[in-house]
């Protein structure tokens, strides 16, 4: 097992092989709740990002279009291998999803009308809701001290699960300000 890497280690040298294989096993495990996964091998497992790194790719990953898990593979594989880790990192993550998911999927859809399998989905959806309550939760760990980082969670979080406000405006209007913010709060050194 790996551990994190401590302030001012370098990164570890990542073969494309590893970057598969890491996200094929995150994809095995990960059905509903990748994130999760994701983070417990790149940062605990493989030591490959620190929990900082991890949230900052991750929120690059919510900010661009498509689902934020593929956007941080593509982020990851790029950033130790470039456009083929990037490469790697994909096929290794939806492989799984591909082959089993469209199994599954048309089993699904053919037998969608019985009780049995509407009361399984509903299970399914709250344990999913759980673990990205818990990946949230663990994502704010390195912002706890950062006031301003705080303040932007709590808006975000706000106005999606309260105000109910469209994601998109949202994130136009908080990221900016967000950035801003992040500069006041540490201005570059010059």
């Amino acid at each position: 097992m790996a551990y994190p890497r401590e302030a001012g280690q370098t990164a570890p040298r990542v073969t494309l092989p590893a970057l598969f294989g890491t996200f094929l096993q995150i994809s095995m495990i990960g059905f509903g709740g990748p994130i999760v996964w994701a983070r417990r091998f790149l940062v605990e497992r493989q030591g490959w990002l620190d929990d900082q790194e991890f949230a900052e790719i991750l929120s690059l990953g919510q900010f661009l279009p498509g689902p934020n898990v593929i956007c941080m593979t593509v982020c990851v594989g790029s950033k130790f291998r470039g456009p083929a880790g990037a490469m790697a990192a994909v096929a290794g993550f939806i492989l799984i999803p591909w082959t089993v998911g469209f199994a599954i999927g048309a089993l699904f859809l053919h037998y969608t009308q019985i009780a049995l399998m509407q009361n399984i989905m509903r299970g399914v959806s709250a344990v999913g809701a759980g673990l990205i309550i818990a990946t949230g939760i663990r994502l704010l760990r390195p912002h706890r001290s950062r006031k301003i980082a705080s303040l932007f969670a709590a808006l975000a979080f706000a106005g999606l699960a309260f105000a109910k406000l469209p994601l998109l405006p949202l994130v136009l209007v908080l990221v900016p300000l967000s950035i801003a913010a992040a500069f006041y709060e540490r201005p570059i050194a010059g």
